[in-house]
């Protein structure tokens, strides 16, 4: 396993990232990538600290950033999965629903560790931080977490904002809530006591990697739309790639019945 001493000065390096990105809000600039997508000078330089963060810690890990390429080594034991600001488009906006968001999947590239700083978005306080080491309990603000309410019926779920171009949603009637971030979003069922699902739209390994450890460890998976556990590939997290289809986040009941009724177009 990861040292645990190691663990505390990563843990402490994401809580101090998200403050940074916190104190920035009210002045980044805000910018486009090619493809799109937002950018601001706060996701590129928590980028570049949190990967020198990374390698001094642990030099034999790969790490996988949005916003940096990085030399990793061959086969590596653990793979730390980094995105430094989800949510970038409502971060620069000035919205509270952003996250700093490292996952650690291991050698078979499945989720086991992470760590999520999001200083706007609290539950029941202001600021929310996530810490799941490899082979323990997530932390929610320093408590273990628990989970409470009935998850297998999906009647109310979070989900992308783009879900109304890309879902059918004429046989859902319950609540959606968006908030901007995709780590928050799967997060959302095991945080919150009436939220019981999740969809996840078109996505990149740092949108979900970190969220989609905690979930496992209470029970619930992502899937795709014929009911198969979404697994990582090399292309997915080492390439970059975007994952063009839709997955479903919950229990397994829950899952079942959101592809039943929000399918995509």
């Amino acid at each position: 396993m990861l040292d645990r001493e190691r663990l505390d000065f990563l843990s402490e390096a994401i809580v101090a990232a998200g403050e940074y990105a916190l104190q920035m809000q009210m002045s980044v600039h805000r910018s486009f990538k090619n493809d799109g997508s937002v950018l601001t000078e706060a996701d590129t330089a928590i980028s570049r600290k949190l990967i020198g963060t990374i390698r001094s810690l642990f030099p034999d890990a790969a790490v996988i950033s949005e916003e940096d390429s990085v030399d990793n080594p061959a086969d590596p034991e653990w793979v730390f999965v980094l995105d430094p600001i989800d949510g970038t488009d409502v971060y620069s906006q000035g919205l509270p629903t952003f996250a700093v968001s490292l996952g650690i999947l291991d050698r078979d590239l499945r989720p086991v560790g992470a760590y999520i700083a999001a200083p706007r978005f609290g539950v029941g306080e202001e600021r929310l931080f996530v810490r799941m080491d490899p082979g323990s309990k997530a932390l929610v603000n320093g408590r273990p977490l628990e989970v409470s309410g009935d998850k297998d019926h999906a009647t109310q779920i979070t989900m992308g904002s783009k879900g109304a171009r890309e879902m059918d949603f004429s046989s859902y009637e319950g609540k959606i809530r968006v908030l901007g971030s995709t780590i928050l979003h799967i997060l959302s069922p095991v945080l919150f006591p009436s939220i019981e699902g999740v969809v996840v739209q078109k996505c990149f390994a740092w949108d979900i990697a970190a969220a989609h450890a905690v979930i496992l460890s209470e029970g619930m998976d992502l899937s795709d739309a014929d009911g198969t556990p979404f697994r990582y590939t090399e292309g997915f997290v080492f390439g970059k790639e975007k994952l063009s289809r839709i997955l479903y986040g919950g229990t397994e009941a829950a899952r079942s019945e959101l592809r039943r009724v929000l399918p995509p177009r």
